[in-house]
């Protein structure tokens, strides 16, 4: 089936599985690898999109769960769409919901139509079935879906992880079947989702029956979920040696920057994760020598930049002592200018590893920004 997406393989790493490339969409080309800002209701929260747009972002990602509740997909489809609603001239991902649902472990129950939940906000009663998340993600006007699946926590055992893979398989049957009935593939694309939590059988067994299925895009879920470093890269890389190469592979819920790089790594083009605009939020802000809490006293006679190596606004600007001032008083300003510090990191961060792949060098960016980031990165508290 022809798509409205495209995905443009440049170049790969020649001693590692990273790859250099580009995703066309309906609204703009963007360069891969790229990590996506979360912008969960429909906002990138203490950004304006044109924020979000202004330091170089072309594809963002909203929440499904969320905005079913709040305000509606009837409301959001008789705006004219999410695009329009939430004044955004770039591309849109949604994610199916599934992973919220699943959170609400007291308030939901899984069924083979798919899962019966309560609202967090009203107590409601709800059904997410395959179909019912597809038709809501068409009422948004999604650039890119996300099919209806379940998510085991990390280090579930092995048979629950096999009942979710099983059932996952066949919600991505019923899913893409309506995508095809009820969508203009011009205009949307539908992922497949992987699962099998830390467990290779189930992963290879899932990436080999969803690719089976013929998605223009392919995602890895269920990891980042509480499972070590250890049991996660290499989940990922049985994941990317099944999933075809002309493909994007998106990793989902992953923002932490040494994990970005690593995910590269092992053939992952797309990351999103709400990790950087939360710990903005709450004063923890990426710098190339690891991570700052600017609510130590230490910060409070720092008159330097937060990061030298960082020429956003935030960093040209403002001084760490002013920073640690803000958030100590609970000015909201701080969330903004931590925020914006941070997505102009990780984007930074993503474009540097681009220029690295082209060149190739990306083995020995990638050494040298880990050991930089972790062995001078001590400095939370």
């Amino acid at each position: 089936m022809e798509t409205c997406m495209k995905y443009t393989l440049l170049r790969q790493c020649p001693s590692s599985r990273a790859r250099l490339g580009t995703l066309s969409l309906p609204h703009g080309t963007v360069d891969t690898p790229v990590f996506m800002p979360v912008g969960t209701n429909a906002t990138v929260k203490a950004m304006r999109m044109q924020d979000v747009r202004d330091l170089g972002f072309g594809l963002a990602l909203s929440n499904t769960y969320h905005l079913y509740l709040r305000p509606g997909d009837g409301i959001i489809r008789d705006a004219g769409g999410l695009h329009r609603f939430m004044n955004w001239e770039g591309n849109i991902l949604t994610d199916s919901g599934g992973f919220q649902v699943f959170s609400l472990s007291e308030l939901r129950k899984i069924r083979e139509d798919g899962v019966e939940f309560r609202s967090h906000v009203d107590g409601s009663r709800h059904l997410f079935t395959p179909e019912r998340v597809v038709e809501i993600q068409k009422n948004f006007g999604s650039d890119i879906m996300m099919p209806l699946d379940e998510c085991t926590p990390g280090g579930a055992p092995h048979a629950a992880a096999v009942i979710a893979e099983e059932r996952t398989f066949r919600w991505a049957e019923r899913a893409r079947r309506h995508w095809g009935e009820i969508c203009d593939p011009e205009r949307q694309s539908l992922f497949g989702i992987v699962q099998g939590n830390i467990y290779h059988d189930l992963r290879k067994r899932s990436a080999e029956r969803i690719a089976s299925l013929d998605f223009p895009g392919y995602a890895v879920g269920g990891l980042s979920v509480g499972e070590s470093k250890e049991d996660m890269y290499p989940a990922i890389e049985v994941c990317t040696d099944i999933l075809p190469a002309d493909r994007p592979r998106y990793l989902m819920g992953v923002g932490e920057p040494v994990d970005l790089v690593e995910g590269v790594a092992r053939g992952i083009d797309m990351f999103d994760c709400v990790l950087p605009t939360r710990n903005a939020r709450n004063a923890s802000l990426f710098t190339m020598d690891g991570p700052v809490s600017l609510r130590n006293a230490r910060f409070k006679t720092d008159y330097s930049a937060l990061d030298p190596e960082c020429d956003c606004e935030t960093c040209r600007n403002y001084s760490r002592a002013y920073l640690h001032h803000l958030y100590r008083t609970g000015e909201i300003l701080a969330s903004m200018l931590g925020t914006m510090h941070n997505l102009a990191f990780l984007w930074r961060l993503m474009k540097n590893i681009r220029i690295a792949i082209r060149e190739d060098r990306f083995e020995g960016f990638r050494a040298a920004f880990v050991q930089r980031y972790q062995a001078r990165g001590r400095n939370f508290g």
